[in-house]
């Protein structure tokens, strides 16, 4: 994990890879979660027999679930020394380039694409997500994600 130990430090990396998160296995049963908390029950995540004979050839995640890892790739790849409180702002862009079958393990890399000073006393932070599949020949989702971090040293 990458500590930053004030926000100057955070401005100093702007352009670099900061951090690669550990993999992630996906699971049926968070498919199944996700599917259940917002009532995507498309059969191509939520029925493995008919999706084993469907164009993917097994269920896959929801593109939506992939996009909600990112609090926890973030969470789990960086931390900023002091920081009292840090919030989700937004998304600038979002693709979905390849599918995610079940089973898959993902990791995500980050990029710090710009950093600003905002009041009081915090940071924006524009991050380029690069969601990963083990062994995929291209990224399964590409993000440019928007958070904001309070409360830190300068």
């Amino acid at each position: 994990m990458k500590t930053f130990h004030s926000y100057s430090e955070v401005l100093s990396c702007i352009g670099q890879e900061v951090a690669v998160s550990d993999w992630l296995t996906i699971t049926q049963a968070q498919i199944q979660l996700f599917a259940d908390a917002t009532g995507d029950q498309q059969w191509i995540h939520t029925d493995p027999e008919r999706a084993a004979k469907g164009p993917f050839g097994a269920p896959i995640a929801h593109g939506f679930l992939t996009l909600s890892l990112l609090p926890r790739f973030f969470e789990e790849t960086f931390a900023i020394e002091g920081a009292k409180m840090g919030v989700n702002y937004g998304l600038n862009k979002v693709r979905f380039m390849a599918p995610v079958p079940v089973n898959s393990r993902l990791r995500a890399r980050l990029t710090l694409q710009a950093a600003e000073r905002i009041e009081p006393e915090g940071v924006q932070m524009t991050w380029l997500v690069t969601v990963e599949r083990e062994g995929g020949d291209k990224p399964v989702c590409v993000a440019e994600s928007l958070a904001r971090s309070y409360g830190a040293k300068a």
